[in-house]
């Protein structure tokens, strides 16, 4: 059994999850900046399907990629060196995350649901939630979206409609943070991928113990838009 979370932000200790499935701690709430940043302060993100009620997640172990370890291999850094893509911060927050909502297969279902969407919409606009994008001719590529709280990053969601966008949108976004001084990127759940590009798995309550000093330092809330990745030196 998992708690119902009624009308403030008061989560169970998050070594009350579950261990099947993986990190289910609690169901109900809302998705209003109050509840999120409450939320993401303990390591707790939301992920359920459209018809389910809001759960709330903190799996053991925890994925994590400290942005100065990101693995770049030799092909994709000849990518970056060639810019094959022109890379924008905070540009089309949501038209990344429609691209990251539209289902992988025909007929395949999304966690990014038009509730979500509404949420991260609005912690874009308080200036939490940022978007990196990769363009060709003005076409949106690829790209990915998540929350910065103090210094930490916590990934949500990537997509790619060319080969090594997501990759080079991931790249440029770890220069970034390592050059604000950010000591984590949270990818929230193993994949190969994210593995392949440096990611390691940490145990919870390191990744908690973490977090309660990352997210009391750091930048204030605020856009990246004036950001160019054009910026970053590849060689």
């Amino acid at each position: 059994m998992i708690p119902w979370l009624a009308d403030r932000p008061a989560f169970p200790p998050v070594e009350q999850a579950l261990t099947e499935p993986n990190g289910l701690l609690a169901a109900g709430g809302r998705l209003t900046p109050e509840w999120l940043i409450a939320a993401y302060r303990h390591g707790i993100f939301p992920w359920y399907s459209q018809g389910e009620p809001i759960l709330w997640w903190s799996p053991n172990p925890r994925l994590v990629l400290q942005p100065a370890a990101i693995r770049i291999t030799r092909s994709l850094r000849k990518t970056l060196r060639q810019r094959r893509f022109e890379v924008r911060f905070d540009t089309a927050f949501d038209a990344v995350v429609r691209e990251c909502a539209a289902p992988r297969e025909p007929g395949g279902g999304t966690w990014i649901t038009a509730e979500i969407r509404a949420a991260y919409d609005r912690m874009h606009e308080l200036g939490y939630a940022h978007s990196v994008e990769c363009w060709q001719e003005d076409r949106l590529v690829g790209g990915l979206y998540g929350m910065a709280m103090g210094r930490a990053f916590f990934g949500e969601s990537m997509f790619c409609r060319v080969s090594d966008a997501s990759k080079v949108a991931l790249a440029h976004l770890a220069r970034f943070l390592e050059r604000h001084n950010y000591a984590v990127i949270d990818c929230q759940m193993t994949t190969p991928h994210l593995l392949s590009m440096g990611a390691h798995e940490i145990g919870r309550s390191e990744f908690s113990a973490g977090l309660a000093d990352w997210t009391r330092e750091g930048p204030p809330p605020r856009k990246w838009s004036a950001i160019s990745g054009a910026d970053f030196d590849w060689d």
